[in-house]
């Protein structure tokens, strides 16, 4: 076992994918020499050369589009964009192309491949850098969506993703890169994806989260010090998401919370709130609360404590739900 963060985790991963499959790239920018900004690929390129450990240009189109041309040519590459604000410039590369080649090859070809993307608000960057568009990924067919919250799901999720046979965005959720250690198996290993993880049982309440949020959740639930019995689900993969666990769920407790820090308006929640409402509705005991951030763009540090959800408005969600 060893003792890792989440940034840590990553780089097990990639060194474990790198060491097991040859046809394992990893490119972007710094990601070489500099490690990347945030160190996730150190010492990579020194262990594995500077052929598979690419520094790009800052061209966030060409590292997808290069990414898409390795893919179908049978490699299995790892772009890095650098924050998730700077991927719109790609995103036709992934729209039109990466998540659209099986279909249109009728499955000749497949488009294996990963882009890594530090994502989320709370750690006063500007704005651009703080992006959580997971919503906008998954509206995209063909396009997998990962958001970890632990460095045990991390390092076995992006080990999935490299060893999936489509395009897979893996977000990696920069508020707790650093701030959560946990004993994680140094072994090969994979979680699976498509599949949350129940992270604490309950009887009142489902409790739903993903990336940072769900330590928030944990910190709301730790607050109300067994107040009411929560179950918290950590939904762990966006695209597909696990269905059949959140309906179990529903209709065991008769009311659920969703927190997410991306903005309100068509963010997930939506999504599993119609989910929920077409399996589950006769076994509601309260409508759905969501809890998020405002329909404005990251705002500058100053502001940012006002723009994310914290452990009193989760709480405030999970308080309106069981008074109703």
């Amino acid at each position: 076992m060893a003792v890792a963060n989440v940034v840590q985790a990553v780089t097990m991963a990639l060194r474990q994918e790198l060491a097991r499959d040859k046809s394992v790239v990893l490119l972007g920018e710094d990601i070489g020499l500099n490690g990347g900004v945030f160190r996730a690929t150190d010492g990579l390129q020194k262990e594995f050369g500077a052929e598979r450990v690419i520094d790009t240009p800052l061209a966030e189109l060409g590292i997808i589009g290069a990414s898409i041309g390795m893919a179908v040519n049978g490699m299995r590459p790892v772009a890095e964009i650098q924050f998730s604000g700077f991927v719109y410039s790609a995103f036709d590369q992934l729209l039109s192309h990466a998540g659209r080649i099986r279909m249109r090859s009728r499955g000749r070809y497949s488009c294996p491949m990963v882009v890594r993307m530090p994502y989320g608000a709370g750690i006063r960057a500007l704005e651009l850098h703080c992006e959580s568009g997971e919503a906008i990924f998954a509206h995209t067919p063909g396009i997998k969506m990962v958001v970890p919250s632990n460095p045990y799901d991390t390092k076995g999720l992006l080990a999935a993703a490299i060893r999936d046979p489509d395009p897979v965005i893996f977000y990696e959720p920069m508020r707790i890169y650093r701030a959560i250690k946990q004993d994680i198996p140094e072994e090969e290993y994979i979680v699976p994806i498509g599949k949350a993880n129940v992270v604490q049982q309950g009887d009142d309440l489902t409790l739903i989260a993903w990336g940072a949020m769900l330590k928030t959740c944990q910190d709301a639930i730790a607050k109300l010090n067994n107040k009411y019995s929560v179950e918290l689900i950590d939904l762990r993969t966006i695209n597909p998401y696990d269905a059949g666990t959140i309906i179990n769920s529903v209709k065991k407790t008769g009311r659920c919370v969703i927190a997410h820090e991306a903005i309100r308006t068509a963010g997930f929640a939506a999504e599993l709130i119609a989910a929920i409402n077409e399996k589950a509705l006769l076994s509601l005991e309260a409508p759905v609360v969501r809890v998020t951030s405002p329909d404005v763009p990251v705002p500058f540090a100053k502001l940012e404590a006002y723009f994310l959800p914290d452990m009193a408005r989760v709480i405030k969600g999970i308080e309106k739900v069981m008074g109703f």
